[in-house]
């Protein structure tokens, strides 16, 4: 057993408070003051939090989810492990369906020995060709539970999450399979308006993909996607706070509007993000990276190179945010959207023993994966 000792530990619904977390077969056992009878490890004043789950990300250090083997997802697991990020869906993006199918395939039973693999995120390619993003139009179908079930007969029940644009025809009989399926459905890349996204929600769509991004506008006369996040209660909304792709007043209009526990922090990051250079790719496209911005020859956003701790320092140093409330966006509420918050995200007797230790600028000293010191201290 191992025994976090005096740790300055955030616990939802406590605060952030001094106390022992014991913690044996990749579990918390049990958490209060005077625990003993095993290893104990010396936390000092660095916060403990419960790890990072980023829903959202398609590559780091050289990796992509696209590459559909099982030693580029090791990679970009390791590489995780960096941000205090201890759960990831691997995300695709628009392609064939031989290629997804590769990808989905790679996820599949694949157990490495960083961040732990909860599953895939499908962005695409049941999109909106209006709002494409950085996704490459020639792979563009509309929505089908046919196309998706050649993917399921490869998965192993690994696709965890679909983002799709929920006004395309053919969305309704997906949304409803998704559903029935238990798959977390997220509308994005989308030219939604608000009606479609009211019929949407009751059909089960429950999120919305990096809002602000590749989706309808909010205008007074047709609040579109982006309208409907703020207005809709129960939506999840992740969000880029990278402060590139959505600026800062866009980030706090954002928290003002949404539950606390329904805003969702990712990276969305490509194989770009922890490696030097300036010229990456994406999906067979060539992105260019400079100053801290991934963009495709035409400058449009591709993906980030953001990682999650610094995410969750600029909710708190640049939108006002509690540590808290950011914690809580990157662990909790992620956990939530995809049904894991018994598990995953939580500092709390019977969770994974999955933790970052931040510093008071949010650097990460260490990251714990199942009660493993994956990232040493230092």
């Amino acid at each position: 057993m191992l025994i976090f000792k005096n740790s300055k530990a955030y616990i939802r619904g406590r605060g952030i408070v001094r106390t022992d977390i014991a913690v044996e077969n990749g579990t918390i056992r049990e958490i209060g003051k005077g625990l003993c009878g095993g290893q104990e490890v010396d936390t000092g004043d660095c916060l403990l939090v419960a790890g990072f789950i980023d829903e959202h990300i398609h590559g780091a250090a050289g990796a992509d989810a696209m590459d559909g083997s099982a030693r580029a997802l090791e990679t970009i697991s390791r590489a995780l492990l960096k941000e205090g990020t201890t759960s990831f869906l691997a995300t695709t993006m628009t392609q064939s369906v031989d290629k997804l199918a590769a990808a989905v395939g790679a996820a599949a039973g694949f157990k490495g020995d960083g961040a732990r693999l909860l599953g895939v995120h499908l962005e695409g390619p049941f999109i909106s060709r209006k709002h494409l993003g950085a996704q490459p139009s020639e792979h563009v179908v509309s929505p089908s539970v046919e196309f998706f079930r050649r993917l399921e007969s490869v998965s192993d029940n690994v696709i965890k999450m679909v983002t799709l644009a929920p006004e395309e025809g053919g969305a309704a009989e997906l949304i409803k399979y998704l559903k029935e399926s238990g798959v977390t459905v997220s509308a994005g890349h989308s030219n939604a308006t608000a009606e479609d996204m009211r019929v949407a929600a009751e059909r089960g769509v429950t999120c919305v993909t990096h809002t602000f991004n590749a989706m309808s506008p909010c205008h007074h006369r047709e609040i579109g996607l982006a309208g409907s996040a703020l207005l809709c209660d129960g939506l999840f909304s992740e969000v880029i706070a990278d402060t590139v792709h959505v600026s800062v007043p866009a980030l706090k209009l954002l928290i003002k509007n949404k539950p606390a526990d329904k805003l969702v922090l990712v990276t969305d990051s490509i194989r770009a993000k922890g490696i030097e250079g300036s010229v990456s790719e994406l999906g067979g496209q060539t992105v260019y990276v400079e100053n801290g911005q991934a963009r495709l020859q035409d400058g449009t956003l591709a993906g980030s190179v953001l990682i999650m701790n610094e995410a969750v320092r600029n909710l708190v140093r640049k939108c006002g945010t509690t540590v808290e409330y950011a914690v809580d966006c990157a662990t909790y509420n992620p956990a939530s959207n995809l049904g894991l918050q018994d598990r995953y995200g939580i500092i709390k007797v019977g969770a994974a023993a999955d933790f970052a230790l931040l510093d008071e600028e949010f650097n990460v000293k260490a990251t714990v994966v199942g009660g493993i010191l994956k990232q040493a201290l230092h």
